[in-house]
């Protein structure tokens, strides 16, 4: 996403930092993916939307996920992907090595 954000509309935060100025608390903030649109706080599959709506290229895929039942869809998608994260983070681990 970095890489497609030319326009540096994204403003990315390591809530594993100490110094990070977290809204939210930081094992809340971890567990889930968030965004900052405006003064709103998005999480799972919203703040996805929110990011995509950023990046000029994504952001008829960030516009279609407004409709309800689409982001619905999404967080149902995203729910899934949470509970193998865990598995596909030891991959990238092993492979890194």
């Amino acid at each position: 996403m970095r890489r497609l954000d030319r326009r540096g509309n994204i403003q990315f935060i390591d809530a594993t930092s100490e110094t990070a100025d977290c809204p939210l608390d930081r094992r809340e903030l971890l567990n889930r993916f968030h965004a900052r649109e405006g003064n709103q706080i998005y999480s799972g599959a919203a703040a996805f939307a929110a990011m995509w709506r950023a990046i000029p290229v994504l952001r008829p895929l960030g516009e279609i996920a407004r409709f309800p039942l689409i982001l619905r869809a999404l967080e149902f998608l995203y729910g899934h992907f949470l509970k193998v994260r865990p598995v596909l983070q030891s991959l990238v681990r092993k492979i890194e090595r």
